[in-house]
């Protein structure tokens, strides 16, 4: 080793590098560091390289070069170690620049990458140098391709000459025979030019004749379409009629009349129902009778009272389901999220249903069960059960729309009964003349069987 004036060894460690490593040196180093990577333990590697303990050779260089050159610059430990592989690996070329003496028929670079590695004294001026090889390798490598390419376009530029002479030759030999072939359609086309004007005149005699033809046939056309539009319209009318007769006779009713059947059904139904319950007698009221009072043995209106059921009462329902003609409406997922919401939702409809085909057979009522068809992600398959009708929204109309739309299609006057605890569909439907009830009573009305 060389001494520095005050004595100490100079291993080359205060040199600095005043520049970037030449692209040239750092691939070389960063392959001499992939070479001895594989030769340390994991131990060994600093922090940030050990993830890359495993990977072949030329994989590590490929993934891991600027992570390997930053740690040679900064862990000298890490350089030491480095330089050690190297040394064994490389014994005459690190021998030679520890001895200050690098081989002349070396490669530059190598040399470069050696010396940076091992920090001789004076490796700078190798880097440097090598770096400055590389740079006049390149300029005059690429002076002798510019060379070669100038040469190349010399001898295109030459050929195409030629060419262009060649091509000159034959465009004028064809522009000759042209012109003569152009002067002989001319004679041509003066010919052609007399026999048009010739053809013309004819065609003109012609023209004048079938404009009087034409004329005559679209009078005789015009006429043949207003009477086929006529008879078209008349035929119409008269299809019309027929359809009309035929749906009259295949409907028997409207819808209007088809509720106002509903209507006097269920008035006559709860009439007789009345009259069943009450046990009138045949005979009229007598003008005494329609005097207020408190007869013996009768209740008075307090003790009606002490006898009304709760609101949350489930004889309730069944009073209600027991009048004529009754149509039981069944917010679907109102009553399943307050009686069993952690069940999913698939399961939720398929216990409601069951209990409602179970109500329906116990009463007899029609009854209708509305479920959300925003809570879908796909339509659903199902079977309805016996007795209940099941019905999901469309897109863009929520359940409570759906509910509200079918109360206002039953006739006022039929007892309509609908189950949910929505305040705003309770406000609704009564307004429309319904019932509701609360979920819980019809939840509760199940669980009593």
């Amino acid at each position: 080793m060389m001494e520095t004036a005050g004595g100490e060894p100079d291993d080359g460690t205060a040199e600095l590098l005043d520049r970037p490593l030449p692209d040239g040196v750092r691939r070389r180093v960063v392959q001499i560091v992939s070479d001895g990577f594989g030769g340390l333990t994991v131990a060994e590697l600093p922090t940030q390289l050990r993830q890359y303990a495993r990977f072949a050779p030329n994989r590590r260089a490929k993934f891991a070069g600027n992570a390997m050159a930053a740690a040679l610059e900064t862990d000298p430990l890490f350089r030491q170690r480095i330089a050690e592989k190297l040394r064994e690996t490389q014994p005459e070329l690190s021998g030679a620049l520890d001895s200050a003496t690098p081989p002349p028929a070396a490669d530059p670079l190598d040399v470069a990458a050696a010396a940076y590695v091992l920090r001789p004294a004076g490796w700078v001026k190798l880097v440097t140098a090598a770096g400055e090889e590389a740079q006049r390798a390149d300029a005059e490598r690429a002076e002798e391709e510019n060379r070669a390419e100038l040469e190349r376009l010399r001898a295109e530029l030459a050929a195409a000459r030629g060419q262009v002479r060649s091509e000159t030759e034959r465009l004028r030999t064809e522009l000759d025979a042209a012109r003569k072939e152009a002067e002989s359609l001319h004679r041509k086309l003066r010919g052609a030019l007399s026999d048009v004007k010739r053809g013309e005149a004819a065609l003109r005699k012609l023209q004048g004749e079938t404009d009087v033809v034409r004329a005559e046939s679209q009078a005789q056309v015009s006429a043949a379409e207003s009477e086929s539009r006529r008879l078209k319209a008349r035929l119409a009318e008269a299809e019309a009629a027929l359809e009309a007769s035929r749906k009259a006779a295949r409907e028997g009713r409207s819808v209007e009349d088809m509720r106002v059947r509903l209507l006097l059904d269920t008035v006559l139904d709860a009439a007789q129902g009345l009259r069943r319950e009450l046990a009138l007698p045949p005979v009229s009221v007598r003008p005494a009778e329609t005097v207020e009072a408190v007869e013996p043995g009768r209740m008075t209106p307090k003790d009606i009272a002490a006898r009304a059921l709760s609101e949350n009462d489930p004889a309730i329902l069944d009073q209600l389901l027991a009048l004529p003609q009754a149509h039981l409406v069944v917010d679907g997922y109102n009553v399943t999220k307050t009686g069993y919401p952690q069940m999913p939702l698939e399961k939720q409809r398929l216990r409601l249903l069951g209990q409602l085909s179970q109500l329906a057979a116990q009463t007899g009522a029609e009854v209708t069960c509305v479920f959300d068809g925003a809570e879908l992600a796909a339509p659903v398959l199902l079977a309805p059960p016996r007795g209940v009708r099941v019905l999901f929204s469309k897109p863009g109309v929520t359940a409570d729309e759906l509910i509200r739309q079918l109360v206002r299609a039953e006739p006022p006057g039929r007892p309509v009964i609908v189950a949910s605890t929505d305040r705003e569909v309770a406000d609704g439907i009564a307004k429309a003349g319904a019932r509701p009830v609360a979920s819980a009573v019809l939840l509760k009305r199940f669980t009593r069987g």
